[in-house]
């Protein structure tokens, strides 16, 4: 099958952008992340850092492997304001962008014929760099995989097949001597260039199963899930809007963050099922939520922060005393 047979195809599904690899290992990008891992810059993150062995060797994920499919799908939607006492997760997370990916990479295997496995989202393989190879998207100074009609606002998935298929090119584009990304960040988190340093990364410690260290908190704002600074700065989003397919728009930029402290745990972890939650624990996201009503929630809801304050919880207890100080 040749790269336009596959191009077409890949147009019929519908996605955004579609490329063709071989199944070989990564060797460079296992390097770099045994080189990141050693130096310390990946923090707790698991992820496809966790087992590089495995997740830069798509050769390996299925018996035959001949081609590695990368596609993207972009997940733009325009953000309505932010009111007082609401708290923001990064775009990719207002819904499950990836479930309708699976979907469509399974029918794309199916139309392929042979064996195949579909990854998307998942650890075993590193789908940023079957992307870079396949001219997908390049590697942005922040990390990030851009491509060239939607930026770095898509998700990406993977289809590892025994068919044999034809390569598609690396885009021949890069960054040059742009640097918005790295000046917006507010931590000094990409201030080496293509490189992310995770312990000083606001997404990070959103996620992290430990304390958000102060000297983050105020710079998190009203942000509760992840962050999108570095995307907000990126040149090649702009005008996303104008290139986007139509798509029902988003209601789940935002959330209530006094609905996150008082609502039954269990069940705010079961309705946040799309959120990578450290142990499925409501307290982290209850964290959050307590440091972004101290960067922004106002006056009327110091009595939900006292009580947090006073709690048997310790963790909680200290966000929830540094909101109060804060306010």
């Amino acid at each position: 099958m040749t790269a336009d047979d596959i191009r077409r195809l890949g147009d019929e599904l519908g996605f955004d952008a579609l490329g063709v690899a071989r199944a070989e290992a990564y060797a460079e990008t296992e390097r770099h992340i045994a080189d990141r891992r050693a130096r310390g810059l990946f923090a707790d993150m698991r992820f496809t850092m966790a087992q590089p062995e495995r997740s830069c060797h798509p050769e390996t994920l299925l018996p035959g492997a001949r081609s590695v499919v990368s596609v993207a799908q972009c997940y733009w939607s325009p953000e309505p304001p932010l009111e007082q006492g609401k708290g923001r997760l990064a775009r990719y997370a207002w819904a499950d962008a990836y479930a309708g990916l699976r979907e469509k990479l399974d029918e794309l295997g199916r139309r392929l014929g042979g064996n195949y496995r579909v990854l998307v989202d998942a650890n075993q393989h590193v789908d940023r760099e079957a992307a870079a190879r396949s001219g997908v998207g390049f590697y942005g100074k922040n990390t990030m995989l851009i491509t060239r009609r939607h930026g770095s606002w898509v998700v990406l998935g993977t289809l590892v097949t025994d068919r044999e298929l034809e390569a598609t090119p690396p885009l021949e584009t890069e960054c040059g001597t742009c640097r918005l990304c790295i000046d917006a960040c507010p931590t000094g988190a990409l201030d080496e260039p293509g490189t992310l340093d995770a312990t000083k990364c606001l997404s990070y410690w959103t996620q992290a199963p430990e304390p958000i260290p102060e000297h983050y908190r105020a710079e998190l704002g009203a942000q509760v899930y992840g962050c999108d600074i570095c995307q907000d700065a990126c040149p090649w989003n702009r005008g996303v809007e104008k290139r986007r397919r139509e798509e029902p728009e988003s209601d789940g930029a935002h959330v209530d963050l006094v609905d996150w402290l008082e609502r039954d745990g269990r069940e705010l972890v079961e309705d946040f099922d799309r959120l990578y939650v450290p142990r499925n624990n409501p307290r982290w996201l209850r964290r959050n939520a307590l440091v972004a009503l101290g960067n922004g929630g106002g006056g009327e809801h110091r009595h939900t922060l006292a009580r947090y304050a006073d709690g048997d919880d310790e963790l909680l207890a200290e966000h929830a005393r540094w909101a109060l100080e804060r306010l």
